[in-house]
């Protein structure tokens, strides 16, 4: 299915915003959620899945559903079109800080495979899948690589990665070897397995984890700063025992500013 040829506009640093322009009758999908503003005639409907391919009945519509929770993603999917005269625009935004990537479905070869999070949104006529790794090792100790995500179509699509975003071009045969975590997306044409991180100890102390992404060309490769799960875990830890309560870092009162507080 040839997808809809979308026009987009990106604004922002560290939190950013895609705007994708519409003609009449075009169509974006995005994640649930990932809306932040839209021009009058634009409408939207949510649907099971992206909408690009025939349904097989209700046991298809299952498996697609169950393929879109192991990705970690809302089972739906909502369809935005413009149904009014004239170019229309529809902004969706960035879930957490980082980049918002466009990529040309087309010059990738059709495909990408990316973090199971980083799907943002694209031109109607892109599938989205799940892409298990052939070998068992990669199954068992991605990480976060676990389960990635394959994108399919010849449009735009656009994906978000954490903090800042590396792209690499990788000649036939060669080799990087990247935190598993890091890994944001990757043309299909590029190799990837987990390999032990070195010796036992640089495994227990280095502080790098276990396993590391080897990736091998040719293809290209987005690399990201700071995953989600990186993030979140070092929130977690600065947030201690008591989740969620205030200690007054950064006020010379301290815990005295809250009397003074809202009321």
């Amino acid at each position: 299915m040839q997808c809809h040829e979308v026009d987009y506009e990106i604004f922002g640093d560290d939190m950013q915003i895609v705007e994708v322009e519409l003609d009449p009758a075009e169509t974006v999908i995005a994640e649930a959620g990932a809306m932040n503003y839209m021009d009058d005639g634009i409408g939207f409907e949510t649907r099971m899945g992206d909408g690009a391919r025939p349904s097989g009945g209700i046991m298809d519509s299952l498996l697609n559903v169950g393929k879109r929770v192991l990705t970690g993603e809302s089972i739906f999917m909502t369809h935005f079109t413009n149904n009014g005269q004239g170019k229309k625009r529809v902004a969706f935004a960035a879930p957490y800080p980082g980049k918002i990537i466009p990529v040309d479905m087309a010059e990738m070869g059709g495909e990408l495979i990316c973090q199971k999070d980083a799907f943002l949104c694209a031109a109607f006529g892109t599938t989205t899948d799940i892409a298990f790794q052939r070998k068992l090792g990669a199954g068992f100790f991605g990480g976060e690589g676990f389960i990635l995500q394959r994108l399919n179509g010849d449009g735009m699509a656009f994906i978000h990665v954490g903090g800042t975003v590396i792209k690499r071009e990788l000649a036939p045969g060669e080799v990087l070897r990247v935190d598993t975590g890091c890994l944001a997306a990757m043309t299909g044409s590029v190799n990837y397995d987990i390999e032990r991180a070195g010796n036992l100890k640089s495994m227990i102390f280095g502080g790098e984890g276990i396993f590391l992404a080897t990736l091998r060309g040719p293809g290209t490769v987005y690399l990201q700063s700071l995953p989600f799960s990186r993030l979140a875990d070092r929130v977690l830890r600065a947030a201690g025992p008591g989740l969620g309560n205030k200690k007054g870092e950064g006020s010379v009162l301290g815990g005295l500013g809250d009397m003074f507080g809202d009321r």
